[in-house]
């Protein structure tokens, strides 16, 4: 009896921790959920606070996997979490424990589920130039490139992602086609396992007001002193991870470049922007089911009846 791999998924600060682990103790009834990261920021270590990782206390309740398996200078793409990820669920699937992914990276989820279609190999000379471009005419100039031959691709790409701006171009120049092109052709149509599909939702005020009071509470628990031990560490604000939102403003306002409420503003400001993008992003996979967040008991009974469901599965949970 094989167990699905459920996703829950959801903008940042919709309440997805702490679902998670009363969903985990909800099924324990039948067997053993445990919880898989699936958020692209929450896989570095010394990045706590502004990744709003599950606490200690939490992990204990909970076994949770893939938190705090490489540091901020070590490169993390699709491909490295899908190495991490697949062979993890395969292994918690053939124990009977049930595989609960938890984040709101959409590209992970798809990559887990799907496989991966990464184009063709890199190459360096192409690679050189797109970087000597960069540094010439800037990041803008590359990203009006990329809306000119992939508008598709660039339309999923934030503005300052620099690496997959310049992957995108890359492949481009390599293949002759988009990546969009090529990532169409792959589909992501045939899943590797049976799954079960969940994007939570909250009121645009009422996740707004969640977000704003969990910036607060970021720079409350110690924000500022998160990325100065970062950069001590040596990991600079060049770094992709230290660019994410709430290290790039902190680290900006330490070198006197923001103040406090600018960096706290901004922090706000981006991460609504970024849970828009997330909303947007969850709209396209159409076979995830929308729940509103607090709707606990229609949350639990989709994933035991859709368990139940499955072809020869006859799981005991209490409903």
């Amino acid at each position: 009896m094989a167990l699905p791999v459920v996703l829950l998924a959801g903008p940042t600060a919709s309440g997805k921790t702490s679902l998670a682990i009363k969903l985990c103790r909800a099924l324990s009834s039948g067997f053993t959920a445990e919880i898989v990261n699936a958020d692209s920021m929450q896989i570095y270590r010394f990045m706590d606070i502004g990744t709003a990782k599950p606490t200690l206390e939490e992990r204990l309740n909970v076994s949770h996997h893939l938190l705090d398996i490489a540091d901020p200078d070590d490169p993390f793409d699709a491909a490295r979490y899908l190495e991490a990820a697949r062979p993890l669920v395969e292994d918690l699937r053939a124990r009977f424990i049930l595989p609960l992914v938890v984040g709101g990276t959409g590209l992970y989820m798809r990559v887990l589920t799907r496989g991966l279609c990464s184009g063709p190999p890199s190459d360096p000379e192409v690679k050189e130039r797109l970087v000597s471009l960069e540094s010439s005419l800037g990041l803008a100039s590359l990203y009006r490139d990329l809306l000119l031959v992939d508008p598709q691709s660039a339309a999923r790409i934030h503005p300052n992602d620099r690496q997959r701006i310049i992957r995108a171009l890359e492949v481009f120049h390599i293949a002759g086609t988009p990546l969009s092109f090529l990532q169409k052709s792959h589909g992501f149509t045939s899943e590797l396992f049976p799954t079960v599909k969940i994007f939570i939702t909250r009121e645009r005020d009422a996740l707004y007001e969640r977000i704003d009071q969990r910036v607060e509470q970021m720079i409350d628990a110690g924000l500022k002193a998160e990325v100065e031990g970062l950069i001590s560490k040596g990991f600079g604000p060049e770094l992709k991870p230290m660019q994410s939102i709430g290290y790039k403003q902190m680290a900006a306002h330490l070198a006197d470049r923001l103040s406090l409420d600018e960096a706290r503003f901004e922090i706000k400001r981006e991460t609504r922007r970024y849970a828009k993008r997330q909303i947007t992003w969850f709209r396209g996979e159409s076979e995830f089911r929308s729940f509103h967040a607090e709707d606990f008991e229609g949350i639990y009974l989709h994933i035991v009846q859709s368990i139940e469901n499955l072809p020869d599965q006859k799981p005991r949970i209490h409903r």
